[in-house]
């Protein structure tokens, strides 16, 4: 019975390192674009923001899970994010947009602009998320 224990607990340590602790960003309504130039971040960032652009140009922001915003509302909720960074010790803040592959470029400029409003929060350093794509 001890080695069956043993090797149980072996195969659940084993099946926790494999986790992609990534997963947590994604939202299965929003198809990623692919690109051969995509590469993994080097580390994790310290106070990411991820933001979901949908196909109709809406955001899906976690302060308001299932509720698709307007961009042009995100202001508010932008300013609450900038606050909360400030809080917990840092002002170096990633905004993570992970835009759906149909939707419309001026539609991500428009919330990086609302985003980087002094006014909202003044944030500066913003990523992109696309689907890695394998080149062989």
């Amino acid at each position: 019975m001890t080695p069956m224990i043993d090797m149980v607990f072996q195969l659940i340590i084993f099946f926790m390192l494999l986790i992609n602790f990534e997963e947590g960003e994604q939202n299965e309504e929003i198809q990623l674009p692919g690109s051969t130039l995509a590469r993994p971040p080097e580390a994790p960032p310290d106070f990411p923001i991820v933001l979901h652009v949908t196909k109709e140009g809406k955001v899906l922001y976690s302060g308001r899970p299932g509720q698709p915003v307007e961009i042009d509302a995100m202001g508010l909720f932008m300013r609450m994010e900038r606050e909360q960074s400030r809080s917990q010790g840092g002002d170096d803040a990633l905004v993570i947009i992970r835009a759906d592959a149909v939707a419309l470029a001026g539609k991500v400029q428009e919330l990086i602009k609302v985003c980087q409003d002094p006014k909202n929060g003044g944030f500066e350093q913003f990523v992109l998320r696309v689907k890695e794509e394998v080149v062989e």
